[in-house]
């Protein structure tokens, strides 16, 4: 029988599983899924769930959609009726019609071929297919009611026959979507029954359940350049066997979850403000409650500097993750590869110094030219190994995700640490970055590497626990001809003064922004912003501006 959180209330025996919850992501709280699998489950007494600018990328798009596939509106018809595009700043739109006309696009294009090969076409079905299965009295979970779902878009032919669910991506088509997503899509599509949008309600047996498919396709779309792919195109036998196969018993273990681990689903979760899993520290960001109280969030050290560079770019990068598929630079995907080999060396069970490994042959994502850089750094690192002395006694973490709850703002603050380990009762954060300038001086490092001033904040805070004498904050530089480490005192008063004041500098404005306008700080090139493709206040290139200041024609 299912056990409501404290400070959880509502109708526990409506179970509802959608593909998100068989997700096997390594941060997963299972008690969190568990809760969210039933629906009717609200916190009390409830929180605001005001959204001041609409975070659900999809949503203008699936509103437009809607206007074009149901009311057979024009898209440029659809985008001016102010419904389908509530909350939605104009990049936001720009993108929202972008998308629509692309996957329109991609429709127009499959249906076409299917038909030159004698396949028949799929319409639109407005009500949204749901597996649903009622019982008399409630089963061991307390559960009477079961439903299963599926988000995409919906077609038919018009015998019924054939039913297709379209899953979107935003950017090219996800082509390794897991299997278990699929068989469950295609099996709420074999055996759902229509039902009317239900949400914050139980799903009603309709009158008439419709015509069962004989076949089933799921098919992937790209938003971004209209790819497609078919991930599954299978009679009802098939279907049944991958769904047996692939996803009944992750759908039954995420309702059934009850370990707690804190990290990106507190977000969301109703039991938040009363789970014992997930560290409290009241006032971590320094900033007052905002005197209107929205939805909560999450967010971290790089998205507070990213809302710094542009609060627009913020908004559609790191909230949307609306991004134009630009290649990263050299830098970018040689610090990616340094961080990855030496989170696998860091891991390796049982653990050795780097000093004993051999340095790779190749890395991931680097050619042959941009290799020996990141070999360099490797070498540097042998040198400033943390795991060279340790006791194999002790603990070592690398790429931990810690997920801490400021209530005073209803935020939960996520930190993906480069690797937290324990020496002699201490508890030790250390971040690694690779550079290509030199050294420099060194003056306030937390405010240089504010993901610092946050691991000071949270061990000075008790939240990693450790002994405070030992424990510390630790930043490990690599250059090709050379490293650094230096080492951070989180219980300093002036460190801890600095670090406080990082923080809420960062967090202040970011805290009560609730238009999110395009305002790049001085020196940030929005040609080098992915979402300036959408923006509507994107500033030329900076060569643009000074040509402009000059009065002279750029060459």
């Amino acid at each position: 029988m299912y056990q409501k959180p404290p400070l959880v209330g509502g109708d526990d025996r409506l179970i509802r599983v959608g593909l998100p919850l068989l997700r096997q992501e390594p941060d997963a709280c299972p008690a969190g899924r568990a809760l969210r699998a039933r629906p009717l489950l609200r916190q009390q007494p409830d929180r605001s769930r005001r959204k001041p600018a609409e975070d659900f990328a999809f949503a203008p798009w699936g509103r437009l959609l809607d206007a074009v596939e149901y009311a057979g509106a024009a898209l440029a018809e659809a985008v001016v009726v102010p419904g389908n595009v509530r909350d939605c700043s104009d990049a936001h739109v720009r993108w929202a019609v972008e998308a629509a006309g692309t996957y329109l696009a991609a429709r127009a294009r499959e249906q076409s071929v299917r038909a030159a090969a004698g396949h028949p076409i799929t319409r639109p079905v407005r009500n949204q297919w749901v597996g649903l299965h009622q019982l008399r009295e409630p089963d061991g979970r307390g559960a009477d009611q079961y439903e299963r779902t599926a988000w995409g878009r919906q077609y038919a032919s018009d015998d019924g026959s054939l039913r297709e669910i379209w899953l979107p991506s935003i950017d090219s088509v996800k082509r390794d979507r897991p299997m278990p997503e699929i068989a469950a899509a295609a099996h709420v599509a074999a055996t759902g029954v229509p039902v009317a949008p239900a949400y914050g309600k139980r799903a009603r047996m309709p009158a008439e359940p419709g015509i069962r498919p004989r076949r089933v396709r799921i098919v992937g779309v790209g938003l971004g350049d209209g790819s497609t792919h078919v991930l599954a195109d299978w009679d009802v036998a098939e279907v049944e066997h991958r769904f047996t196969e692939h996803a009944k018993a992750l759908m039954a273990h995420a309702v059934d979850g009850r370990a707690t681990r804190p990290g990106q689903d507190c977000v969301r979760c109703e039991a938040l403000s009363g789970c014992p899993g997930v560290p409290r520290v009241s006032g971590l960001l320094g900033v007052p409650a905002p005197r209107r109280p929205r939805k909560r969030r999450s967010v971290s050290v790089s998205d507070l500097r990213a809302y710094r560079d542009c609060p627009a770019r913020y908004y559609l990068t790191r909230v949307l993750k609306l991004r134009d598929g630009r290649a990263e630079n050299a830098a970018i995907r040689r610090g990616r590869a340094v961080d990855a080999w030496l989170n696998e060396r860091h891991a390796a069970r049982p653990w050795t110094p780097c000093r004993y490994a051999p340095l790779p042959e190749s890395l991931p994502g680097l050619s042959a030219g941009e290799l020996p850089a990141a070999l360099a750094m490797l070498r540097r690192h042998r040198g400033r190994c943390p795991l060279d002395g340790l006791s194999v006694d002790e603990i070592v973490q690398p790429q931990r995700r810690l997920a801490v709850y400021d209530p005073q703002v209803d935020v939960v603050v996520i930190a993906d640490c480069d690797l937290v380990y324990t020496d002699r009762d201490g508890v030790v954060v250390r971040e690694t970055k690779t550079a290509a300038h030199r050294f420099g001086e060194r003056q306030e490092l937390v405010r240089t590497y504010p993901q610092l001033a946050l691991a000071v904040l949270l061990i000075a805070s008790g939240t990693l626990g450790g002994e405070p004498r030992r424990s510390r904050v630790e930043l490990e530089v690599l250059r090709e001809d050379g490293a650094r480490l230096e080492e951070v005192d989180p219980f300093d008063a002036v460190t801890l003064d600095q670090s406080r004041r990082v923080i809420t500098e960062l967090a202040t404005r970011w805290t009560v922004d609730e238009t999110y306008a395009a305002a790049p700080v001085d020196g940030f090139d929005c040609t080098d912003c992915e979402a300036r493709r959408w923006c509507t206040a994107a500033r030329p290139p900076l060569r643009e501006r000074a040509h402009r200041a000059t009065g002279e024609a750029p060459r």
